[in-house]
């Protein structure tokens, strides 16, 4: 079972954002390691992978009603 571009990029762009949020929370967990910053740095990184994917099934959309 082949997956196009399309499908592999949303799936990059989906573990981009489950591992910004796993890594800002286990360095919740050590708060020498890191300070408050890095980690809406790192929440807002996965949040923009996920509007980005948002929006590109939100385009296909857009193009299979056309």
């Amino acid at each position: 079972m082949e997956k196009t571009p399309k499908e592999i990029i949303s799936l990059v762009l989906k573990a981009v954002a489950v591992g910004m949020s796993v890594a800002s929370i286990v360095m919740g967990f050590l708060p020498v390691a890191v300070d408050v910053n890095t980690q809406i740095t790192l929440l807002g990184i996965g949040l923009f992978a996920l509007a980005v994917d948002a929006l590109q099934k939100e385009e296909d959309q857009l193009e299979d009603k056309v």
